[in-house]
């Protein structure tokens, strides 16, 4: 793998409404600077807006209730509630992505219904205009377990290597991984967006260095990314996550 990366944003970008074509939005604005083997970091703010995913929503909470399918963790405090949920890609988050920013006032924006099939599309749009086609990482912010702030993280992806499964393989001192597994797409996700401007009309960014992750095929996209509801135990009370491991660690000591 190459030692050495390049990210940089791609000015020029206006504001994208509905109907928008976003890989020749960004075809028109960076053909000159996008070159084969690059990977585009994608907010999915923008990809929302351009397929019609701005709603009317005189109260938040009602647009949240209608984009979830199961409530992980609830919390009331002085400035109103907060909600973990998942939504209907699988996505465990707060407020079921739902966004009030960068929105005129009495609308939210709801996440992409189907972001890898964004991903596809605008990747078959870059493809078509430039003649290769970069790896697509569509991007939104998380928050994550044990630690504090946000990151982005892929919610969508097309012709990138998204999950770097390494069990199997040995570690420099000569002992076999059992269960390690990189999230590639959510470290360029991350990486990426040290140089996005949420407010600056830069909702794109482009990776630069590592070819070897891209793909000819779309491949499975980020919802290689989900954990299965039945193996996440930051679902589960605490209580009931370890005592869970416990009984399981106990039938699998006595196979």
């Amino acid at each position: 793998m190459n030692h050495a990366l390049s990210i940089f944003s791609i000015a020029g970008i206006n504001e994208i409404r509905e109907g928008d074509d976003v890989g020749a939005v960004i075809a028109d604005a960076a053909a000159d600077q996008l070159e084969p083997g690059d990977v585009l970091a994608v907010a999915s703010k923008i990809v929302s807006k351009a397929e019609g995913r701005r709603v009317d929503a005189d109260d938040r909470e009602d647009a949240i209730t209608a984009e979830t399918v199961r409530e992980v963790a609830r919390r009331e405090h002085a400035g109103g509630t907060t909600r973990i949920v998942q939504n209907r890609n699988g996505f465990v988050l707060a407020a079921a992505g739902v966004d009030a920013s960068n929105t005129p006032e009495g609308t939210v924006l709801l996440l992409p219904i189907d972001p890898d099939g964004s991903a596809r599309r605008m990747r078959a749009s870059l493809r078509a205009r430039l003649g290769f086609a970069p790896g697509i990482v569509i991007t939104d912010t998380f928050g994550r377990p044990w630690r504090q702030g946000q990151t982005d993280v892929a919610i969508g992806a097309a012709g990138i290597v998204v999950l770097d499964r390494l069990a199997g393989t040995v570690d420099t001192h000569g002992r076999r991984l059992e269960t390690t597994e990189t999230a590639l797409a959510d470290e360029l996700a991350a990486a990426a967006d040290l140089v996005k401007g949420k407010a600056s009309h830069r909702p794109v960014a482009v990776i630069r260095g590592l070819g070897e992750l891209v793909t000819e095929e779309h491949g499975p996209g980020a919802a290689e990314l989900v954990r299965p509801a039945d193996d996440d135990m930051f679902s589960m009370g605490t209580r009931e996550a370890f005592h869970t491991g416990y009984e399981q660690g106990r039938r699998d000591a006595s196979v």
